[in-house]
C-alpha cells in the first residue's frame, strides 16, 4: 500500500541497485515518492528488476545512471533528472565501495578509489543539486556513512577514513545550508547483511566478535536502515540537521 508521505515529491537514491540502496528506494517509493534509482550502467539488470518490483506494488521508479566519482557524469545525470522530474526534494547519497586490507597492504590507487566513490562521490552529487534545492527553499540531503567512520576498524582504515570524512562533510554542509531550508543528516549503519558487509559474516571468528560488540546480538538487514532514512526525509525531521544517527544494534552509544 502506498502512503502519501512523499506525495508530489521526488527522491534520488545513488547506489540503488542492491543492498541498503535498493531497500531505501523501495521504502521511499512505498511512501509515495517518485524515486530515481541511480547506479552504474553495469547494474542495469538489477535496476530494471528494482523498477519492476516497485511498480508491481503501485510505486513509481525511474532509472538514472552515472559514475558518482566523475563530475561530468554526475552533472549530466542531474540535468537529466531535473528535466524529467522538474524537481528534487530528497537526495540519498548511498553509493559506496569497501575493501578489506591491512594498512601496509593498501595500495595508493585503492585508497584513492575509496575516497573517489565514498567521499568525493557524496560531494559531487550533492553539489550538482544544491542550487536547485536552494531555489526550492527546502530539501533533504541524507548521506549513508558508517559506524566505521566513527570507531575506525582494523583492515579497513581506508574505508573508515572515507566514511569519517562523510560524517564531517555532513556537519559542515548542514551549517552552510540550514538557512536555505535544507537539512543534511547522515545514517551510520553497523554490520549489515549485504554484499558489502559479507566479509564480516563469512568468517565465524569475525562474526563472533561482531556479535559480542552488538547489544542486540544479531547482524542488521537493509530493512533495519531504511526507517532512519525515511524519517530524515520526512517533515517530522524538519528541525533536525547535522546529525549522524547510528543504526547498529547497539555498538555505539551516545
Amino acid at each position: 500500500m502506498i502512503s502519501q508521505r512523499g506525495a508530489n515529491k521526488t527522491a534520488l537514491v545513488t547506489g540503488a541497485s542492491r543492498g541498503i540502496g535498493r531497500a531505501i528506494a523501495e521504502r521511499l517509493a512505498a511512501e509515495g515518492y517518485l524515486v530515481f534509482a541511480n547506479d552504474l550502467p553495469a547494474r542495469k539488470a538489477e535496476l530494471t528488476d528494482l523498477v519492476a518490483t516497485i511498480t508491481s506494488n503501485s510505486g513509481r521508479c525511474e532509472i538514472t545512471y552515472c559514475d558518482v566519482s566523475d563530475a561530468a557524469s554526475v552533472d549530466a545525470m542531474a540535468q537529466d533528472l531535473l528535466a524529467k522530474a522538474g524537481r528534487l526534494d530528497v537526495l540519498v547519497n548511498n553509493a559506496g565501495v569497501r575493501s578489506v586490507h591491512l594498512a601496509d597492504d593498501i595500495q595508493p590507487d585503492e585508497w584513492d578509489r575509496m575516497f573517489a566513490v565514498n567521499t568525493k562521490g557524496t560531494f559531487l552529487v550533492t553539489r550538482a543539486f544544491l542550487s536547485h534545492l536552494r531555489s526550492n527553499g527546502r530539501g533533504r540531503v541524507i548521506n549513508i556513512a558508517s559506524i566505521g567512520g566513527k570507531l575506525g576498524g582494523p583492515t579497513e582504515t581506508h574505508y573508515c577514513a572515507s566514511k569519517g570524512a562523510v560524517v564531517n562533510f555532513t556537519q559542515g554542509l548542514a551549517r552552510e545550508v540550514a538557512k536555505d531550508g535544507i537539512t543534511v543528516n547522515a545514517v551510520c549503519p553497523g554490520v549489515i547483511a549485504t554484499d558489502m558487509g559479507r566479509t564480516h559474516l563469512e568468517d565465524p571468528e569475525t562474526l563472533r566478535k561482531v556479535l559480542e560488540k552488538t547489544s542486540m546480538g544479531r547482524v542488521g538487514n537493509p530493512e533495519d536502515v531504511v526507517g532512519a532514512v525515511a524519517f530524515f526525509a520526512s517533515d517530522d525531521a524538519s528541525f533536525i540537521t547535522g546529525q549522524s544517527l547510528n543504526v547498529d544494534g547497539g555498538i555505539i552509544f551516545h
